[in-house]
């Protein structure tokens, strides 16, 4: 009972995560979606081309589902970092219709699967792992790029939140009055 109650708490997490960073996207132009906006060249929707290369990974072939498209291998070493970015040939809803697409065939294995299936993820040092430790890796790694895609929406156009009903939740003044606050701090260490 406990693994099914894990199982779901860790399916919905996961579920909340996709929609956040797909959400990032919304409202804004095909350039700022697609521009480098740090100096390793990160940007949002790479980000979500990189998540879908990735959930296909883990919740397809390392269980012997393969995802039926396909994608950039990661043993490919002249394909190596080509997920993180989209060409001028690619267009943001191939990339998020393909990353939905992703969700279906990874919401099949995470239905099909108790938490102790065994896979085996070829790049990982120790391979044998199971769909539990999968899903563990998948909410870190489908987290740490919602925060990265949470940083890089916030340095275009300010906004913030998770989830539409708590976009820019904090009026724009209290915002404004912390910034100045922590940029006194750190003023301070200055003199």
């Amino acid at each position: 009972m406990i693994d099914e109650r894990a199982k779901e708490f860790m399916y919905g997490e996961l579920r909340d995560l996709r929609k956040a960073v797909v959400w990032k996207l919304d409202g804004l132009s095909e350039y700022d979606v697609r521009r480098p906006l740090t100096v390793s060249g990160t940007n949002l929707l790479g980000l979500v081309k990189h998540l879908t290369l990735w959930e296909s990974r883990y919740l397809g072939e390392v269980f012997d589902r393969p995802f039926p498209e396909a994608l950039p291998r990661w043993d490919d070493k002249a394909q190596r970092g080509a997920d993180m970015w989209a060409t001028e040939h690619e267009t943001r809803s191939e990339i998020i219709d393909r990353y939905h697409r992703v969700w279906e065939h990874s919401d099949a294995t995470i239905a099909a699967l108790p938490l102790d299936a065994p896979g085996h993820a070829a790049w990982w040092p120790s391979p044998s792992v199971t769909l539990f430790n999968i899903l563990i890796h998948l909410l870190q790694e489908t987290s740490r790029h919602a925060g990265h895609a949470d940083i890089l929406r916030e340095s275009l156009d300010g906004s913030t939140g998770t989830i539409p009903s708590r976009a820019n939740a904090e009026p724009a003044s209290a915002r404004e009055t912390r910034h100045t606050r922590i940029e006194q701090a750190a003023r301070g260490w200055l003199q």
